[in-house]
């Protein structure tokens, strides 16, 4: 049978509360309503379905307390990371919060109310103590600890929910299962030990091997429970990593592994987080639980050092183990063993053996370039599946910005650079010169700094969109603020390579070549806040290229362009 829930009951809430849905639904229309954020969703839907058990809401101060100075609610219960509410001092006023007060909890994506939450209490969180206890640090290169000091706003609310709906999610709905739905499974299919396996990164051969392993020496079956809520910012999109997980299922012996999604927002805690992840995974009904090397480790400090011990995580669930009452399988590295064709744990691999293993960055790197990825190391459908989301760079997008003063070149070589680029062929060319974006975009906007900004943004949005969809952008504005540019690189990069082109033709020359007197006129006055002349222009200090139109053809400017792209594999064999 399935594994006893944390807390002895499963705290259901939509079965406890289904019986008035009808009355929760009325009265939530009358109450003032907070949106909740991505993760106070994901957090909602746990506490909702049982996910974590034995909360029946958020944390009231009491049971905060407990929890970040003992990993224990204040009833003693072991509980590891602090469920919260956070909202700001806006909100309390604006909505009239108080204790005992009721207040409505929507779904950020289609508004619909989800919850009703009865305030026990309002408090405001001490953060650094926060961070340095539940993270073991307040340095914010922990994701974990920058969300907590520069996105959970300044107080918490505390208090149980009443449940009215469960969030609706359209994709892959055929392998989500609350805790009670996979309780129901297991029991259909006389499933009594389960392994659960904890991922938020594609899986390969040896993940396989591993979890195969595991379930024959444990005689149990294995519970693929990959996160699909919030992971650490970089990781692979959740449907991709779901398409590899589909892709690799059919690889098990038949009757061996199911899997279930967990709408997870991981905090990336270590230690303490694995903890948290055995009680979730109990309460889903597994039996065994697989800890891994760093599990949940969030990588290196500001300082370049590992924020945990490689097995930090397993001593402390280790340490629990009387009261979690779920076994651990501490992960034992496996590696490719090509004389015998197989894996082995690398610790049962005879001493001289040859062994063979893709790091991930070598696999990226192989993504990134078409390179070849062998059979013993991933299955041909698993990598098909991430060379459709991530092809080679000759095959993604990428962004040009071009900046500089008016009339310093860039309409020209930008327009130079769209024929070059439409003579090579093989994607869309798209060109954002700064008078038509002005014209079609921001036509609304002034010069101010705000304004300014927002321009920039707007076209950093439209090249991150193009540049996601494969095109080839040049984006050709004046841009002269730092901050903006780098924002706008950070929007493309999220999707293909971005390219600072600095056209640093002195303002001089901008000025004698300017035809058309726009110089002059706002030397006159008569435009207001026009760069260079009473409006600031701040040099790239981060230019991919510098170029200079009074030094250089448009031609050899479009060249050097051309060779940097042709260095990158953006450009060339497709």
């Amino acid at each position: 049978m399935a594994n006893t829930p944390h807390g002895g009951e499963l705290k259901d809430l939509h079965a406890r509360d289904s019986h008035k849905h009808d009355a929760l639904l009325a009265e939530s229309e009358t109450l003032p309503s907070i949106v909740l954020t991505d993760r106070q969703l994901c957090d909602l839907e746990l506490i909702m379905n049982g996910g974590f058990s034995p909360l029946e809401g958020f944390l009231t101060e009491k049971d905060y307390k407990s929890v970040v100075s003992n990993l224990r609610l204040s009833s003693g219960i072991l509980f590891s990371m602090p469920i919260t509410l956070d909202v700001s001092e806006e909100d309390i006023s604006t909505l009239s919060l108080s204790p005992d007060s009721r207040v409505t909890l929507r779904d950020p994506r289609n508004d619909l109310p989800l919850a009703i939450l009865t305030i026990d209490d309002i408090y405001e969180p001490d953060k650094h103590f926060e961070a340095v206890n539940v993270f073991g640090s307040d340095d914010k290169a922990h994701p974990g600890v920058k969300y907590l000091f520069e996105n959970a706003k300044q107080y918490y609310l505390g208090g149980n929910v009443d449940a009215i709906s469960e969030p609706i999610h359209y994709d892959y709905r055929a392998h989500r299962f609350s805790p009670s739905e996979l309780r129901a499974y297991f029991k259909k299919l006389n499933w009594t030990r389960v392994v659960a396996f904890q991922t938020r990164n594609p899986m390969h051969r040896a993940h396989r091997e591993l979890t195969v392993r595991a379930a024959r020496q444990r005689q149990a079956n294995v519970l693929i429970h990959p996160v699909v809520g919030l992971t650490k910012p970089g990781d692979i999109d959740h449907y991709t990593r779901v398409r590899v997980y589909q892709a690799l299922m059919p690889k098990y012996p038949n009757g061996m592994a199911a899997l279930s999604l967990l709408p997870l927002a991981m905090r990336m805690g270590g230690p303490r987080e694995a903890v948290w992840h055995a009680i979730i995974r109990k309460n889903f009904g597994a039996t065994h639980f697989i800890i891994g090397r760093d599990h949940a480790g969030p990588g290196k400090n500001s300082k370049g050092e590992d924020f945990y011990g490689p097995y930090d995580a397993q001593h402390l669930v280790n340490q629990y183990k009387n009261e979690l009452h779920i076994e651990v399988v501490p992960f034992q590295m496996v590696t490719y063993i090509p004389d015998s064709d197989e894996y082995l744990p690398i610790d049962e691999v005879p001493s001289g053996t040859r062994t063979l293993n893709i790091s991930g960055t070598e696999l990226r790197r192989r993504l990134r370039t078409g390179g070849h990825i062998p059979e013993w190391f991933s299955y041909p459908e698993v990598v098909k599946v991430l060379r459709e989301t991530h092809p080679p760079r000759s095959k993604q997008g990428f962004t040009l910005f071009l900046t500089g003063f008016y009339n310093s070149g860039k309409k020209a070589i930008g327009k130079a650079l769209q024929v070059k680029l439409n003579e090579q062929g093989g994607r869309s060319v798209s060109l954002l010169l700064g008078e038509t974006v002005r014209h079609e975009l921001s036509s609304e906007l002034g010069f101010s700094r705000k304004d300014r900004d927002q321009n920039i943004a707007r076209i950093g949005f439209v090249s991150a969109e193009l540049t996601k969809a494969g095109a080839a952008v040049i984006a050709a504005p004046i841009a002269p603020f730092a901050e903006a540019r780098a924002h706008a690189r950070t929007q493309v990069e999220q999707y293909g390579s971005f390219y600072l082109i600095h056209v640093a033709t002195p303002l001089e020359y901008c000025i004698e070549t300017d035809r058309k007197g726009i110089y002059k006129r706002a030397q006159s006055g008569e435009i207001k806040g026009f760069t260079g002349v009473d409006d600031p222009y701040e040099e790239p200090t981060d230019a991919d290229l510098v170029c200079d139109i009074s030094k250089q053809s448009v031609s050899e400017v479009c060249h050097q362009i051309v060779l940097l792209l042709e260095k990158d594999g953006c450009i060339g064999e497709r």
